[in-house]
């Protein structure tokens, strides 16, 4: 992992555009130009790391602050390289992290994406749902 920069930006975009496309097409909330400007919108590389396998860029994660807690946002893998360890590893490293400075993390998941069981065996429960996304929280283990 690597701290991100504004450079970055547009690679996050378009792999966020790859990894949620299933899942927003079955939500049926699937737009092109929507799914990138929304990452374009709200990036900030000061919050984010990239994740580099074999030195190439291979995905992102975001911890952003909100008050007393901090949110876990733009977490996307290749595709290609999901199933491997890599997503459970680098959330390993970021929540041992907030553990040991006490933080509660939040984040909002698509339902029905198969991600929600990836947070699940890291901590987090289950808060609320909508139309759209099941929020979920962890607290300091």
């Amino acid at each position: 992992m690597r701290a991100a920069s504004p450079d970055d930006v547009d690679a996050v975009a378009e792999l966020r555009a790859v990894v949620l496309r299933p899942d927003l097409e079955r939500l049926g909330r699937y737009d092109e130009r929507r799914v990138r400007q929304r990452l374009r919108d709200g990036f900030a590389p000061a919050h984010t790391w990239a994740i580099e396998v074999g030195g190439a860029f291979a995905g992102c994660v975001a911890l952003r602050p909100d008050g007393d807690v901090v949110w876990l946002e733009h977490f996307y893998l290749d595709p290609g390289l999901q199933g491997r360890g890599i997503g459970s590893a680098v959330l390993g490293r970021l929540l041992a992290g907030c553990d040991h400075d006490g933080v509660v993390v939040r984040l909002n998941v698509l339902r029905g994406s198969p991600a929600r069981r990836l947070y699940e065996r890291h901590g987090f429960t289950f808060d609320a749902e909508d139309d759209v996304d099941v929020f979920m929280t962890r607290r300091p283990g």
